[in-house]
């Protein structure tokens, strides 16, 4: 087994004195490209910080999602039309465990004197499915303990696993001589404190762990680069075409790594007045050297503005990686190390890499320092994020245009008079009546329903935030935002107790905007009904079309001559006239022209034009005869 520090058990035993709700891993694995197996060794120290007793350990065994198609995770998607039985032997993945031992502390009169109980559970092993009973999931691994644990009592588990890595499933796995690895190894679940395990199945969302200290050693091919979470402490030659990377990171919940022999290392100091330095490390694709600069001024940009607006990224180091071609393991996150994603032609303008890179860097935020649980609360991290990526991009970026690609997406054609909307900036996409009411946000983000988990986890949250902020004032709801990260970085937060924050900080009762909006299905959709005039009199009714409630502060008249008049209306009946003894005519109404409701659906229906300006008209059809003739012509050009 790993030797162990001398002080480990001094450590371990002090955590409950301490306090100190962790669990530490020391781990030393060897990866062989040839087979694609990893055979590693854990030493795994734990301490029981509840009130309760802890009548079993659960760790999970994500690539076992990977294992056949019977797993919950890839059931999910057969029911959904996919078809894996194009897969060949080497594309399958697995995590088994050969070993597990618990070591534990008896009890003792002479406090100098440390007596250890070693109890092999290697045989005791089972598989449990506390999600959806599907017995031919492996994804969650339970070891029943003789005696549970009590409260403040801490263990040392020792355990030998081999990992299969699988052709890339969900941005983890290799391609060629690349690999991506997360999730990789035994992870124990979260105990939490009403003494139940929080160890759900891999089905469809993402993860939850507890922070704790890593101490890892990997060996692999020594003309290999190894990107991985934390700081690189040593690097050892093994004399037989190996090397052994020795790598540790503190006050984190989870280690990824990755590595290929084509990777180019850059490095870049990032510094801004009144924010911690932090060292960008860059692990580059060759045919992508042309966009390092754009992938640092991306990253640069989120530690600016996520720090300045929220709170201080407290690592001191990052590593981008740019993932290979066609490995889909791009746009994803995981501690101090995240991947981004480009082509080998993209475009100065087309929001890519910058979109992606702030968005990954924008996660060691909320998803590393936060630390929400993703499988109950994803919106937490993702709605949280999107809504930050858009806020920097409009910041940093703040214009993108329209890009079309031809040749089998090969070659980009950018159209600088057509720049992109704020919202697809971000990725938010649009708001769908049919999408938005697949599902309610609060309930648990792995049991929504079809389609409704990216809607609640991404676009809704995104859109919802921004109508609070726009609501409450960017100077208040930027309060709310860096007061929720102060409080809540190295712990775990539930959706209530950032509504609590947003309470607290704002000072207004929001219990009614929640209602409308994370406990709901309903849509928003406001917009002119009618206007009409009969003598001297002019008439204005406005309508909501939707089932949710906002109050519309601004509604603006604009009368022939030029004269506006605003009105508001607290939104809660279906419709709301206003009258006017006037002789002059309403030429246009807007109802919130601020777009303070940003989650309206229908933004079509806000704005009435007595007459529309035949320039308008003009262009808007000639620029859709454009588009299909060039569509016609690119289908010619195909054929002959």
């Amino acid at each position: 087994m790993i030797s162990v520090l001398g002080y480990a058990f001094f450590w371990l035993f002090g955590l409950a004195a301490n306090g100190l709700a962790q669990v530490d891993y020391r781990i030393e694995a060897a990866f062989d490209p040839q087979s694609k197996l990893i055979d590693g060794k854990i030493v795994l120290s734990w301490a029981n910080q509840t009130q309760q007793p802890a009548p079993d350990l659960r760790f999970h065994l994500y690539f076992n999602a990977w294992r056949d198609q019977n797993s919950s995770f890839l059931s999910s998607f057969r029911s959904r039309g996919r078809d894996f039985s194009d897969l060949d032997e080497e594309d399958w993945g697995f995590t088994e465990v050969d070993s597990l031992i618990v070591v534990t502390r008896l009890p003792s009169q002479d406090p100098q004197v440390q007596s250890k109980q070693h109890d092999d559970y290697t045989g005791r092993l089972r598989y449990i499915q506390p999600d959806d009973g599907n017995a031919d999931d492996r994804t969650v691994l339970q070891v029943p303990l003789q005696q549970p644990l009590a409260p403040g009592q801490a263990v040392q588990v020792e355990i030998e696993f081999r990992t299969k890595v699988p052709r890339t499933f969900a941005r983890t796995g290799f391609r060629g001589d690349y690999v991506l690895l997360a999730h990789w190894f035994p992870k124990l679940g979260v105990f939490e404190q009403d003494g139940t395990w929080n160890c759900h199945q891999f089905i469809q969302t993402e993860f939850y762990s507890q922070f704790g200290d890593y101490d890892v050693k990997l060996r692999l091919p020594s003309d290999w680069m190894l990107g991985a979470t934390g700081q690189l402490q040593a690097r050892k030659d093994n004399g037989d075409g190996t090397a052994t990377h020795h790598y540790v990171q503190q006050r984190v919940h989870g280690f990824a790594w990755v590595a290929s022999p084509h990777f180019q290392e850059h490095a870049r100091l990032f510094e801004h007045p009144g924010l911690p330095a932090v060292q960008m490390r860059l692990l580059l694709m060759p045919d992508h050297a042309g966009q390092r600069q754009r992938y640092f001024a991306a990253t640069e940009a989120a530690l600016r503005h996520y720090g300045e607006w929220f709170g201080a990224y407290p690592y001191g180091h990052v590593t981008v990686v740019d993932p290979a071609f066609r490995s889909r393991t791009g746009g994803m996150e995981y501690p101090t190390l995240f991947t981004g994603g480009t082509r080998w032609l993209q475009p100065q303008g087309s929001g890519s890499p910058e979109g992606v890179t702030i968005h990954e860097m924008g996660h060691q935020f909320w998803y590393l320092l936060v630390a929400n649980n993703e499988f109950e609360d994803a919106w937490l991290d993702e709605g949280l994020n999107t809504y930050s990526t858009r806020s920097t991009m409009l910041a940093a970026f703040p214009e993108t245009f329209i890009v079309k690609r031809y040749l089998d997406g090969y070659l980009p054609l950018i159209f600088e008079s057509l720049p992109r909307a704020p919202r697809s900036v971000a990725g938010l996409g649009s708001l769908i009546d049919p999408a938005l009411e697949r599902d309610i946000m609060s309930v648990p983000s792995w049991q929504q329903g079809p389609g409704a988990y990216g809607v609640n986890s991404y676009t809704k949250p995104g859109m919802m935030l921004v109508t609070l902020e726009r609501y409450l004032g960017w100077d208040t709801f930027q309060k709310v935002m860096s007061a929720f990260f102060e409080r809540w970085k190295f712990r775990h937060p539930r959706s209530e107790d950032f509504f609590e924050v947003a309470h607290e900080v704002s000072g207004q009762d929001l219990g009614w905007f929640w209602q409308e909006t994370y406990y709901s299905s309903n849509t928003f959709d406001y917009g002119v009904d009618e206007v009409y005039s009969s003598a001297t009199v002019q008439h204005v009714r406005v309508r909501r079309w939707g089932e949710a409630r906002f109050p519309i502060d601004s509604i603006r008249i604009t009368f022939e001559g030029g004269q506006t008049v605003e009105e508001s209306w607290d939104g809660q009946g279906r419709w709301k006239e206003f009258t006017y003894r006037r002789p002059e005519k309403v030429e246009r109404v807007e109802v919130d022209p601020d777009e303070v409701l940003a989650l309206d659906v229908r933004r079509t229906n806000n704005t009435w034009q007595r007459q529309a300006p035949a320039s308008f008209a003009a262009r808007k059809w000639s620029l859709k005869w454009m588009l299909w003739l060039q569509n016609w012509m690119e289908q010619v050009a195909f054929h002959f």
